[in-house]
């Protein structure tokens, strides 16, 4: 994705996350909220103002006047729309699901490419959704060669790790390697293949090695494998891509290290000072364009976190109730309900239009709280 990176001192970031100590306390409001219709409101409103029924993407703004193709956006607006299928086994989303398939392909020139390799990754991750809910073996090979092709992204500069553009190959991020350590680990989950394996391992260690901080469990942002210069801010969906191959590896190996690794990664991203709005205790507000969609990412990875039985009973109290105040936040103040259109902020009203990256954010977080509810029942 086209972003512009920036450093912020190494003090911001030497701040440290709090512990379980720190319980968060949120106010539930006022009447209950039926999560399975406001997860039914909230995706089918991504589809009435986002998507292009006569060229099968979803546009990039709500009102029908930006119909700009955005690559990168387009897969975490089609994992809503499987969410919302696996939840309610409705044909309205998965009648989506094809006609996606080919339409951002045509839109993309006729092929899945794209320089940015973690912009591809998103894509094949959600191939790999796509396969686990229809199994259609056309998702999962096309999966496949996505994942064929972000292997040649990695390289000896840095040490090795998959690199964020095709044109730029020291650019070594987390949002390439998080992502391309997952795609690698689901594929060994339905293929078995060894090699897919042993990747999803490699690129994971590299990452925890190199942008990982175990003392507080930081994710950086990059690291320059010419210069050796790490980008030392963190962002949340690095955060929430480095816990979910955490969490990913250690259901495949039941090794510990890897749930404690995804813990920590979670506890910073919901504790540190720059990762949140303290205020009102919901993670920060990081802007419009790309940045709006960074929190519905974690957030698609901390709700499979918070469902773990393994995991110790004080932190999964902390991390529930951070998790339900952001749902609840969101649902009661984040969303302008004349039309359904969320805000960059999850404590505001949103008064105008907005776009498909803010709005997936939101409808992610809706869905997963309506799956974390199901899951108690």
């Amino acid at each position: 994705m086209k972003r512009i990176l920036f450093c912020l001192p190494l003090l911001l970031l030497a701040l440290q996350s709090c512990e379980i100590e720190d319980e968060y306390m949120y106010d539930k409001g006022g009447d209950t909220i039926d999560w399975e219709a406001a997860a039914d409101s909230s995706s089918v409103t991504l589809i009435d103002r986002f998507w292009n029924a006569s060229e099968h993407y979803f546009n990039y703004g709500n009102d029908g006047s930006i119909k700009d193709f955005h690559y990168w956006p387009q897969a975490h607006a089609m994992d809503v729309m499987i969410d919302a299928y696996n939840r309610t086994a409705d044909s309205k989303y998965s009648d989506l699901f094809d006609k996606w398939y080919t339409g951002i392909k045509a839109k993309n020139g006729g092929s899945y490419w794209n320089n940015f390799y973690d912009d591809m990754e998103w894509i094949a991750l959600t191939m790999i959704r796509l396969y686990e809910a229809t199994d259609d073996s056309k998702y999962l090979q096309t999966a496949q060669e996505m994942w064929n092709e972000i292997k040649t992204g990695w390289n000896d500069y840095a040490g090795g790790g998959i690199a964020w553009t095709h044109d730029q190959p020291w650019s070594k991020n987390a949002c390439s390697n998080g992502p391309a350590s997952l795609i690698a680990a689901r594929l060994y989950n339905i293929n078995k293949n060894e090699e897919d394996l042993q990747w999803a391992l490699e690129i994971y260690n590299w990452e925890r090695e190199h942008l990982f901080n175990p003392a507080t469990g930081a994710i950086y942002d990059n690291i320059n494998g010419e210069s050796g210069e790490v980008g030392s801010f963190s962002l949340s969906y690095n955060q929430g891509t480095f816990l979910g191959t955490a969490y990913e590896l250690y259901k495949i190996t039941k090794e510990a290290s890897y749930l404690k690794d995804a813990r920590k990664a979670a506890n910073f991203g919901i504790s540190n000072s720059n990762m949140i709005d303290t205020g009102n205790n919901l993670l920060r507000d990081e802007g419009d364009g790309d940045g709006g969609l960074f929190k519905g990412i974690f957030m698609r990875y901390y709700v499979q976190l918070i469902m773990e039985p393994g995991l110790e009973p004080a932190y999964k109290k902390k991390f529930i109730t951070f998790f339900n105040n952001n749902a609840e936040t969101l649902w009661r103040k984040g969303i302008n309900k004349l039309d359904l259109l969320y805000s960059t902020s999850w404590a505001m009203n949103n008064s105008g239009n907005n776009h498909l990256t803010t709005q997936t954010s939101g409808c992610t977080l809706i869905e997963a709280k309506a799956l974390f509810e199901k899951s108690l029942k």
